[in-house]
């Protein structure tokens, strides 16, 4: 959560003047890239925007298999019905208001695993780890996976506080801080400095101030918070509060119950002002399309053999005008094909259906031929979706790199050019 912190400790440090404070943290000059050695000292976490690229990019580093963010642009339940099943969770970026803690749980339930929010700008990650760590299906890799196991008898402050001190989810959600375009392993100081000179201000600036409700709301920050179903309940999970919120039981689909908290958060803004976003957790859909086309490559070879048998010649009485598109081999995949991430182990695995099997022992050639044509038709369909998800996680990794590319190199060389330009004038 960006510009809040209020379970943070400060001490002594934050009446320090800006210059030690940047020297204390860091010796260099702010504009440098930070060295290594500052990197693994900072303990931050820098501000992610509310980008489902960025988050896709977290997940995939996180070692996570199997789950895409995708961004919801209306609760509409058209609009829903279009997202990929599952649904494991949902994420909210919204102007936090503390919640009535009455509402909330007395402790975490068991078999619920909830982390609080204890070092700013770390909700991202905190709201990505409170969802996937209560999806048992998931497979959250090595480093995570023992993670949560270590974490499982914590409370939700220690396991908080076990994020925070947890290197290898800070510096993955620290690679969207601004690097060197020419080494990506490098994070640039300044967002660091940043993220450590706005703790110690708030904490000047709240020292022996005591502010009022209103004041707290105005200046509250940007914060994610998750919504997912655990056991058959439905729970909202903050981070910046003690303990889970059960909104329920769930009874059919989920997202319809989640949805009357999040218009309630929405119905606090004023009319025009968007200061919101909701992304989705779901079942990646490459994982149900692959092996989609599997079976149908598989079908299709299967009603080719049994056309072989059944009308030797076939394939000459095919209409010439579909050859290229559906009998011939131009754009029909036939075999393993990594440009879509066919393996022969898919195909081997694919399992024909019932209705194929009967095919196969068909003896009628317009039949066999009629359903591999709609085969091949659903095909093309198929290797269509699979590309434009591989391209949209193409286009992830695009943004994730742009986000992380440092500019001001490049602007303090053009300043530097604009003075020595100014300057030449000036002596002509």
């Amino acid at each position: 959560m960006a510009g809040r912190a209020t379970r943070r400790r400060v001490g002594s440090s934050s009446t320090i003047s800006n210059a030690t404070f940047r020297e204390k943290t860091f010796p260099q000059h702010p504009s440098a890239p930070a060295t290594i050695e500052d990197k693994r000292n900072w303990k931050g976490f820098c501000e992610i925007e509310s980008e489902p690229a960025f988050f896709n990019i977290m997940l995939k580093n996180f070692g996570i298999q199997g789950v895409k963010v995708q961004e919801i642009v209306s609760l509409d339940d058209e609009i829903l019905a279009f997202l990929p099943r599952p649904v494991y969770g949902l994420i909210f970026l919204f102007k936090w208001i503390e919640e009535d803690s009455e509402k909330q749980e007395q402790s975490c339930p068991e078999g619920v695993w909830f982390a609080n929010q204890t070092i700013n700008n770390a909700c991202a990650s905190v709201a990505l780890l409170n969802i996937v760590n209560n999806v048992p299906s998931i497979d959250l890799g090595e480093s995570l996976n023992g993670f949560k196991v270590f974490t499982a008898n914590f409370t939700p402050a220690l396991r908080g506080d076990a994020i925070g001190n947890f290197d290898f989810v800070k510096d993955v959600h620290n690679s969207f801080a601004r690097q060197k375009s020419e080494s990506q392993s490098i994070c640039r100081k300044m967002d660091m400095l940043n993220a450590d000179l706005l703790l110690k201000n708030e904490a000047t600036a709240k020292k022996g101030k005591k502010r009022t409700a209103d004041e707290d709301e105005s200046e509250g920050g940007f914060h994610f918070i998750a919504f997912m179903p655990i056991d058959d309940q439905l729970w909202k999970l903050d981070g910046l509060e003690r303990q889970p919120m059960c909104l329920g039981s769930v009874q059919g689909d989920w997202l319809s119950q989640a949805k009357p908290d999040i218009e309630a958060r929405m119905a606090q803004y004023e009319g025009g002002q968007i200061e919101f976003a909701i992304l989705s957790l779901v079942r990646d859909p490459l994982l149900e399309m692959i092996p989609a086309l599997a079976e149908n490559v598989k079908a299709i070879g299967a009603l080719s053999t049994r056309l072989d048998i059944v009308k030797p010649g076939w394939k000459d009485f095919v209409d010439s005008s579909i050859k290229g598109e559906i009998a011939g081999t131009d754009s029909l995949i036939s075999n393993p094909n990594l440009a879509y991430g066919l393996t022969q182990g898919m195909l081997d695995q694919a399992e024909p259906s019932q209705a194929m099997i009967d095919l196969c022992h068909c003896d009628v050639a317009s039949d066999i031929l009629a359903h591999r044509e709609q085969l091949i038709t659903m095909q093309a369909g198929l290797r269509m979706s699979i590309r434009e998800e591989m391209q949209s996680n193409q286009s992830d990794e695009e943004r994730a790199a742009a986000r992380s590319c440092d500019y001001g190199a490049r602007m303090q060389n053009f300043v530097r050019k604009m003075r020595v330009k100014k300057q030449s004038s000036k002596e002509a």
